[in-house]
């Protein structure tokens, strides 16, 4: 019997480690790896990263550059949520010194977002390493961005070590920022869902001109092998480290698009405060059947919705019981993202119009909502009859273009 049951675990260990194995991909600090960290020799290093910077057995970046022998890794630079991921979001963080290195650590999230020349007097080289959601309003590449604008103006080098978009290379949706909106949310004049890994998109600020004042960097990206424009991120093998605390498995990027920008206001919850943060949408007054039997009539490709009933552990609604749907994605390649939340938004308001969206009680938030979205015509367009097809073209405008333009800077097929 103990050797059956051994020969049993020893072949689901196996089929698991099969399974992993896959699809395998290297990312750029695995590329750095076996290049033996030739592109940081005789440099003074820093580092901007977060608990997503790992090589494909977990390890730290941090801790990996600390102990190459020819690397001099001098700070680190920490974006939202922190270096080690110990900042909630929205939360300022702090200057500090790194507990396992005794580096010390620089925040890009509070009152400084964009490196300083005294943060950067003892380095040679930035190097740049975090797990993105492929997400425009999804801070850290504005992080990036505004930290390639320090390196191009105190004559720093600037080295991204590259990650899968989780959301892959071909979805593109959402109009380009406009000037009145560009903010910490919406850096750059780029789509919602923009269809670049973070070196691409690093390529394509720094080859367009997008930094501010034109300027360029020196940069240098060190591309993955392996990954392909189809693969979204549950077909690369690789482990997923939440790149934030409501970001927990990869398809919660995925999630993000589809509900996030609603998710500015507290009219409905989606998610956030309960098991599947932007998977849902819910609050007291809605009727979940007849909600879910309302949205699956829109039949939205590659997407269905089943009633829900649940009471949120805190954020919206907290400790109150409400229903409404949880977003299934059942073809993510069909799916339009971004367009599901506004297709929600116009059935919730046609079937409960005292509580639809941009009520007296959002006010303060519509500024925010407009600099996610990227543009005031958003809001504005919706707001005059709450139907997604008056909005739709305007959201979609800017695509074809910004297809045509980001394909100069593709590093991948």
């Amino acid at each position: 019997m103990r050797k059956t049951v051994l020969l049993f675990l020893c072949l689901l260990t196996f089929t698991s480690l099969s399974a992993r194995q896959k699809i395998r991909i290297k990312t750029g600090i695995e590329v750095l790896k076996a290049e033996n960290f030739k592109p940081l020799e005789g440099k003074r290093v820093g580092l901007i990263t977060n608990p997503t910077g790992v090589d494909n057995n977990l390890r730290s970046t941090i801790d990996i550059l600390a102990a190459a022998p020819n690397v001099h890794l001098v700070a680190l630079y920490g974006p939202e949520h922190g270096v080690r991921g110990n900042a909630h979001a929205g939360d300022a963080v702090t200057d500090a010194k790194d507990k396992a290195t005794g580096l010390p650590v620089y925040s890009l999230f509070g009152k400084t977002r964009k490196p300083t020349a005294e943060m950067l007097k003892d380095i040679d080289v930035l190097v740049y390493d975090i797990q993105d959601i492929g997400c425009r309003s999804f801070t850290y590449i504005s992080s990036m961005g505004l930290a390639m604008e320090a390196a191009a103006e105190n004559g720093k080098e600037f080295i991204v070590l590259d990650r899968p978009n989780p959301l892959g290379g071909e979805k593109v949706e959402g109009n380009l920022t406009e000037d009145d909106c560009v903010s910490f949310v919406s850096q750059f004049k780029i789509p919602y869902i923009y269809g670049l890994t973070c070196g691409e998109l690093a390529e394509l600020l720094n080859g367009e001109h997008m930094l501010k004042g034109g300027i360029q960097c020196n940069l240098k990206v060190i591309k993955m092998k392996g990954w392909k424009r189809r693969m979204d991120y549950t077909q690369t093998g690789l482990e997923w480290i939440p790149s934030s605390p409501h970001i927990p498995q990869p398809v919660s990027s995925w999630f993000y698009s589809v509900s996030g920008i609603i998710g500015e206001f507290n009219y409905m919850s989606i998610g956030v405060g309960y098991t599947i943060p932007f998977q849902m949408f819910a609050a007291p007054w809605i009727d979940a059947q007849a909600f879910a039997e309302r949205l699956n009539a829109l039949k939205i490709p590659g997407v269905l919705f089943r009633p829900i009933y649940c009471r949120p552990f805190y954020a919206v609604y907290k400790d109150q019981q409400i229903q409404g749907v949880q977003v299934h994605i059942i073809d993510y390649q069909k799916a339009p993202l971004t367009d599901i939340q506004f297709l929600v938004a116009q059935e919730e308001a046609a079937m409960y119009p005292d509580h639809k969206i941009f009520g007296e009680e959002d006010k303060d938030r519509f500024n925010m909502f407009d600099k996610v979205c990227g543009s005031k015509q958003i809001r504005q367009l919706f707001s005059k009859r709450f139907r997604w097809e008056d909005v739709r073209g305007y959201w979609y405008k800017d695509i074809e273009s910004f297809k045509q333009l980001s394909k100069k800077y593709y590093l991948y097929k």
